[in-house]
């Protein structure tokens, strides 16, 4: 079989700039968006999307007794109907039992997104299902309360969960709010959770994943329990392997009764879609979403003034603040340094400083493991003195003290959390935005006015894609940015990087009453070895349909946040645009038609004039040829007898024997080969110049029979008499019907002429005879064709006559043609085999972001304290008109770079005093600022959203 060898495609020189050019042109996709419904028509996530529009103050205390007062009517509800029914409550969206005996793993494992990976086989691998009341003895959800010493992880990495709790549990209170409302004989529990800003209630039965099979499903366990006679080995075996808080898969209570624990950790886990999903995190993310919190990050190494952190915010942990740590973060270390497990999350419970000692006490939520440097179980410094001073007690059970010194030596990271009393309200509002690949602030941002001065936390949050585990997407998003005060180019403080926990970034700080903007820049990174929404959606439709409408569901409320819905200005604003292409098209397709017609008016033109030059020129010749003709003519009558006497003698000398027929049919034929010449001569002119063609064409059905012996043909009179009788029968009307009779005897000698020429041989006596009996006309004269047609011509002031109709009827033809909807200036897809990798896959990075602002209110505020809007570039700026003017100078400095950035230097514009106001502005610039805003001279929070200087939509 031949092979074939395909050549090499040879690539064109460009120069540099031009390549670069095309691969940034083809880096970035052409249709940025992102899917942000995985269920079809999807009513529940355009509610959602219409709610988060506007940004309403709400008290966080109100937030969170509605989300409760919600929760314990479900409970109620669910508790009447199992009554009524003589039923413990089931639920059937998180059934754990029959998901693990139908082998699904729906509540035990996530949706499947590694590109070119199977799953691997789950680490997750329970044995049986029971009941709360099947499981514990005497089942209590609190024994003594809920304290950290009853926190016992299981086998989730959910680590940072149970330090989270361990947190919660030392401030009295805060667990009680999250477990609203149970009722154990039905077995139904209710709970609340925080999740991007808001409360939400979850329901769950009192079904828990067990270690060790039931007694009659066991195999190899029954085989060893088997091993030994014993009086009940089934209700033994129920005691040892699976009673009480010991025979709990997952997490569990200290205490062999008490439930909280895992009852908790099953509801956070059914938010989350599964147990997997709430695997690896971090502490301050947990207790953001057990209390409503706000989290920071802090690095020992960029604590500047360890005196401060002691006092502020050690010494009053579990006040305002709830502190978590951990250490080994990013490295590969020994695994432990100490007791101290590296990537191990623990929980500040408390510090103290007695004796001039300062210490800490921390808990693992393990229940075990603990530090084995200074002030540890059984280290040299503990006397009785001080066992009895801080009312500790040696033994492993996870909690140890340890000094300041060694804290900040041996941890790295501390997790602060932000706690907010009744007093504190919060306003939010999100948005979607298309995130390019170059760092720098958005177009798009945040604006706030606040009306009275006092302490603010501002926080940029993105969606928790926890949630929505599977369907993440490849991107990933670090949030970052900056406050400034409205129209002013320096700004007042920007977030902190933070490099673990890229949910939110927060700053807090005192402001004063007045108009700010916020400035966000996102740093999106992809990940390839991801697959994209759109195929986890196929792969799971089929195999997981229930799994994918839970986690799909969760995924469509929680973008739905992030629809755009259009404000009233912004409407006013495209529907004026609108109007103005409307218009821009209609005369954009006048000038089109007329341009069309132009050149149609033009090309016409120049036939005609070449038309009447070829006619003039043939008229010419013609006449040169009638001169001649006639020239050579007799000219007497004397001369023309002669002639004829001639012709008779030297026929009577020898008489021609009759022709035959198909001489005689061959003679026709010279005729119509005569007209035909005549005919052509004439082309290009009106019917009117071609009074012979026609009868030419069609001659008389006569002349075509076969002649009978003896007989001799018509002759060429006679024929001439047939084609002019044939031409009055014609459609066309002869020139001059006054002069009928001199034409065709004019027409006969010419035709005769032609004849005679054509076939190279005289006419017969015969036809002489016949030619002679005709009245011969004194000259020849053939019509002259036509040079002009005023008819065919339009005038150039007709071509601008369109009429509206006319117009409509063109611009609807050009809508319904396929090229006519085509967009201008845009290429057709080049085929995929012809697509490089970043043509079949470009940048499309979109990410969900969200403000939230906390105040502190009085109870004299009865007015809204913060108004926060967006402000999104106004899409429809008149483009021909700010091309010709420059960009709003404040604008551009606003999104200037940070002062830190190595290129900062070279961006700043005029003298020194002019460039050391756009880094540190004096007091007299920020009064100018402030009376310039108060003057409207800028938009405002409240002003006209297409004002002509901030060119910004306010919605």
């Amino acid at each position: 079989m031949p092979i074939t060898v395909t050549k090499p495609r040879r690539t064109k020189q460009q120069p540099p700039q031009e390549i670069i050019d095309e691969f940034w042109a083809k880096f970035t996709t052409k249709t940025p968006g992102k899917a942000t419904t995985v269920i079809p028509q999807n009513a529940y996530a355009d509610k959602i999307g219409k709610r988060s529009a506007t940004a309403t103050g709400v008290c966080t205390e109100t937030s969170y007794e509605e989300a409760a007062a919600i929760c314990k009517a479900k409970v109620d509800k669910i508790v009447q109907e199992c009554r009524r029914v003589n039923s413990r409550y089931r639920d059937p969206h998180y059934d754990l039992e029959f998901d693990l005996k139908f082998g699904r793993r729906d509540c035990l494992e996530s949706l499947w997104n590694t590109k070119g990976k199977d799953p691997p086989q789950s680490s997750f691998m329970p044995k049986a299902v029971k009941r709360v009341v099947d499981i514990f003895d005497n089942p209590q959800f609190y024994i003594d309360g809920p304290t950290a010493n009853d926190v016992r992880q299981g086998r989730d990495g959910d680590c940072w969960l149970m330090a989270a709790l361990c947190n919660l549990s030392n401030k009295p209170g805060l667990i009680e709010k999250v477990c609203v409302a149970h009722d154990q004989d039905v077995g139904v529990y209710g709970f609340v959770f925080h999740r991007d800003g808001e409360w939400f209630s979850e329901i769950i039965d009192d079904k828990l994943y067990l270690t060790k099979p039931d007694y009659d499903e066991g195999f190899l366990e029954r085989i060893l329990w088997e091993d030994r006679e014993r009086v009940n080995s089934e209700e033994a075996y129920r005691r040892i392997y699976q009673s009480n808080s010991g025979a709990l898969y997952f997490a569990q209570c200290e205490n062999p009764n008490e439930t909280w624990l895992p009852l908790l950790e099953k509801a956070y886990a059914k938010a989350h879609g599964d147990y997997a999903s709430i695997e690896g995190g971090f502490t301050g993310e947990a207790i953001e979403d057990l209390t409503g919190g706000v989290t920071s990050e802090v690095y020992t190494t960029d604590i500047l003034d360890k005196e401060y952190f002691w006092k502020e915010k050690l010494l009053k942990v579990n006040e305002d603040c709830l502190l978590g740590c951990s250490t080994g973060f990013a490295s590969r270390g020994w695994g432990e340094r100490k007791g101290i497990i590296e990537m191990h999350a623990y929980s500040v419970m408390k510090a103290v400083e007695l004796d001039g000692q300062r210490l800490v006490l921390l808990k693992n939520p393990w229940g075990k493991g603990e530090w084995k440097g200074a002030w540890s179980d059984g280290s040299k410094e503990w006397t009785p003195e001080w066992l009895q001073k801080l009312d500790h007690k040696f033994g492993d059970d996870g909690a140890f003290w340890i000094s300041y010194h060694d804290l900040l030596k041996k941890y790295n990271i501390f997790d602060v959390t932000r706690l907010f009393s009744a007093d504190w309200e919060v306003t939010s509002i999100w948005t979607t935005l298309s995130v390019p690949w170059t760092l720098d602030y958005h177009d798009t941002h945040f604006a706030f006015t606040i009306s009275k001065s006092g302490p603010v936390v501002i926080v940029l949050a993105q969606l928790d894609d926890r949630y929505f585990r599977g369907l993440e997407g490849q991107y990933r998003f670090d949030l970052q940015f900056r406050l400034h005060k409205a129209g002013q180019e320096d700004y007042v403080v920007r977030s902190q990087a933070s490099y673990r926990m890229s949910r939110s970034v927060n700053v807090e700080l005192e402001l004063e009453a007045g108009d700010y903007e916020v400035l966000v820049r996102l740093d999106a990174v992809r990940n390839d070895e991801v697959l994209p929404i759109e195929q986890v959606i196929r792969n799971n439709a089929k195999g997981r349909r229930e799994k994918l409408i839970r986690i799909g569901l969760a995924y469509d409320l929680a973008h739905g946040k992030g629809k755009i819905v259009e404000s009233a200005a912004e409407k006013v604003a495209r529907e004026a645009e609108e109007k103005k292409r409307r218009e821009k098209k209609r005369a954009e397709i006048k000038r089109q038609i007329l341009e069309e017609r132009e050149q149609e008016h033009y090309l016409r033109m120049k036939t005609i004039k070449k038309n009447q030059k070829q006619v003039a020129k043939r008229n010419a010749k013609r006449k040169a040829n009638l001169k001649k003709l006639n020239a050579s003519r007799p000219t007497s009558a004397t001369q023309r007898a002669g002639t004829h006497s001639e012709i008779k003698g030297k026929m009577s000398e020898a008489p021609t024997p009759p022709r035959p027929a198909i001489k005689k049919h061959a003679q026709l034929q010279d005729l119509d080969t005569a007209t035909q010449r005549l005919s052509i001569s004439g082309g290009g002119q009106t019917p009117e110049s071609l009074s012979i063609n026609p009868g030419a064409q069609k001659p008389d059905q006569t002349s075509e029979a076969p002649l009978q012996k003896g007989e001799t043909g018509p002759t060429l009179g006679q024929q001439l008499d047939r084609l002019n009788h044939n031409s009055e029968k014609s459609p066309y009307p002869l020139q001059d019907p006054s002069k009928e009779t001199e034409k065709s005897v004019t027409d006969k000698r010419h035709l005769e002429t032609e004849s005679v020429k054509s076939d190279g041989r005289e006419a017969t006596p015969q036809e002489s005879e016949e030619a002679k009996s005709e009245p011969i006309a004194p000259s020849y004269e053939e019509p002259l064709l036509c040079e002009s047609d005023d008819d065919e011509i339009t005038s150039l002031s007709s071509l601008s006559d369109l009429s509206e109709r006319e117009l409509e009827i063109e611009i609807r033809a050009r809508e319904r043609s396929p090229l006519g909807r085509m967009p201008s200036g845009a290429n057709p897809a080049l085929p995929v085999d012809e697509q490089d990798e970043f043509e079949r896959d470009p940048w499309n990075a979109v990410a969900v972001i969200g403000l939230r602002v906390y105040y502190k209110v009085s109870e004299n505020d009865k007015d809204e304290v913060v108004k926060l809007q967006v402000v999104r570039p106004n899409p429809y700026a008149e483009t021909e008109n700010e091309e010709s003017k420059p960009l709003d100078s404040g604008e551009k400095k606003r999104k200037g770079l940070d002062v830190d950035d190595s290129a900062k230097d070279a961006t700043l514009e005029g003298e020194i005093k002019e460039r050391k106001k756009s880094i540190a502005p004096s007091s007299e610039d920020l009064a100018d600022t402030a009376e310039l805003a108060r003057s409207g001279t800028r938009a405002v929070p409240g002003a006209d959203p297409l004002g002509r200087v901030s060119k910004k939509y306010w919605g």
